[in-house]
């Protein structure tokens, strides 16, 4: 199998290799479904924790909300249930909550235990990967801050995109031997209550001149914000959906 991701497009699309795209593809011509699986299989890694706080927020304890969520996963890639997606009938994790819902729905009708099934396991995960979703839905999960379910989905997929984007541009940073830097300066991009370090404090100790710092912090923006589209566009077509989600993704955050 040919190691460059095959289009459905044509030479030189932008969009060739997206997640998305392979998925659709595989709807349309199942000659490489491995090719569109393994796609799947990364795409489905940021939305992991938006499903399992789905699964909380509806009173199942950790441990059954994990398992639960792995075996869906394990369903929706052994059952190719992904060939059902349709980009023109809506956005693909709406498709993918949808899809969890009637599997909830199934599980609660047939008093079904939830388990992981088959002993399939697609999507290897560390403990930290459980945690942080954990913490997402002790953070927004009560019915307090987050009445809706769906509502509560969306936020935990906004900050499931925004930290992947964040571990992408912490491993290009690692690449080129710039790893302090760039624990440094991420304050600049991801914010918090914490006050930004002045440039003259950071530049001290850095070693750096200040002009060099203020480059370097804009420099991060910038690459911060293609990171970002990155992410975003491993889910769509177009750039002009590349641009609907990333106000989707603002909207989200804004929200609270």
């Amino acid at each position: 199998m040919s190691s460059q991701p095959r289009t459905i497009h044509g030479p030189g699309d932008p969009f060739a290799s997206t997640h998305w795209s392979l998925i659709l593809a595989a709807g349309q011509d199942e000659t490489e479904p491995e090719v569109a699986q393994a796609a799947l299989a990364q795409l489905c890694q940021i939305y992991w924790a938006p499903l399992y706080t789905f699964v909380r927020r509806r009173g199942h304890s950790a441990h059954d909300a994990e398992d639960f969520t792995q075996s869906f996963f394990a369903w929706l890639l052994e059952k190719k249930i992904f060939l059902r997606a349709n980009s023109e009938k809506g956005k693909f994790r709406s498709f993918l909550l949808n899809c969890l819902k009637d599997r909830l729905a199934d599980a609660h009708d047939r008093k079904q235990a939830l388990k992981r099934g088959g002993g399939w396991d697609p999507l290897p995960l560390n403990d930290a990967q459980v945690e942080t979703a954990e913490s997402l839905f002790q953070t927004h999960g009560a019915p307090e801050d987050s009445p809706n379910e769906d509502r509560l989905f969306e936020r935990v997929w906004a900050e499931a995109l925004v930290a992947a984007a964040l571990g992408r541009l912490a491993a290009q940073y690692r690449d080129e031997e710039k790893r302090r830097l760039f624990e440094e300066l991420k304050i600049f991009v991801t914010g918090g209550t914490t006050p930004l370090p002045t440039y003259s404090d950071l530049a001290e100790r850095l070693g750096v001149p200040a002009s060099t710092l203020r480059s370097e912090v804009t420099r991060l923006r910038a690459r911060y914000r293609e990171a970002v589209r990155a992410e975003v566009r491993q889910t769509v077509e177009s750039e002009a959906e590349v641009a609907g989600e990333l106000r989707e993704l603002l909207r989200v955050l804004a929200s609270g």
